[in-house]
């Protein structure tokens, strides 16, 4: 099997995600050069980090992290748009298992039962085939040895964002944006919502106020990349 992957890989050589170098043998995604190049946060070990202090006086979370910093036109712009539009899914699982090892790592995650990502309308899910947060959030599941819960917090409305809309209108529609089916399943849980990439954060204030209706609830908030 390992000499038919060679063969394989002489004919068809895997190219970095970021920089389309050819990726040398022990490398898998982006080179070695690119990953050490990615703006980490490091906010799975600080407490009070810029996204939890983005969300006071908005939301009560019991802690939130992102991997990496966002920038326009940077490396993880690249890495998330490869994995959004062009199906290299790959990456989800890339950055959750190194997300993983770092909330493995720090205590202040450790009583997370179960992860939500924020889902897509079915329209926009059908259209693109996948969540891009899904091998995400099943590579993350894994290294914690938790569930995955994919279809509890459903997307009912087709509305795109909410980033350019006023907070109290914001919340009016947040009853026609998400809703939480079986929520039984999550009545005193520690649940760890995730999603790509925080901005304003208004998408997962909306997914926090649908969920936060289950009884005896916890919310801690994980994603790929935050837009400092």
């Amino acid at each position: 099997m390992k000499i038919l992957k060679d063969i394989f890989a002489i004919f068809f050589p895997e190219v970095c995600l970021c920089c389309n170098e050819y990726l040398a043998t022990n490398e898998s995604v982006i080179c070695l050069t690119c990953r050490h190049d990615l703006p980490l946060t490091n906010f799975s070990f600080e407490e009070n980090n810029l996204i939890e202090k983005s969300f006071y006086g908005r939301i009560p979370l019991e802690n939130a992290t992102s991997l990496f910093y966002f920038f326009k036109k940077g490396t993880v712009q690249r890495l998330i748009h490869e994995l959004k539009y062009n199906k290299q899914q790959q990456v989800g699982t890339f950055i959750g298992d190194w997300l993983g090892e770092q909330l493995i790592e720090s205590n202040r995650f450790s009583t997370i039962d179960c992860i939500i990502p924020v889902p897509l309308h079915p329209k926009k899910l059908k259209k693109r085939g996948y969540n891009q947060v899904t091998t995400f959030g099943e590579s993350l599941a894994k290294k914690l040895a938790i569930p995955f819960y994919s279809t509890i917090l459903i997307r009912v409305s087709s509305t795109n964002t909410q980033t350019k809309k006023l907070r109290f209108d914001r919340w009016k529609n947040v009853q026609e944006l998400f809703h939480v089916q079986n929520n039984f399943t999550l009545e005193n849980k520690h649940v760890l919502l995730i999603d790509d990439v925080i901005t304003t954060g208004a998408t997962l204030e909306a997914c926090y106020d649908a969920l936060n209706k289950t009884k005896n609830l916890k919310i801690s908030i994980a994603c790929m990349a935050y837009t400092k």
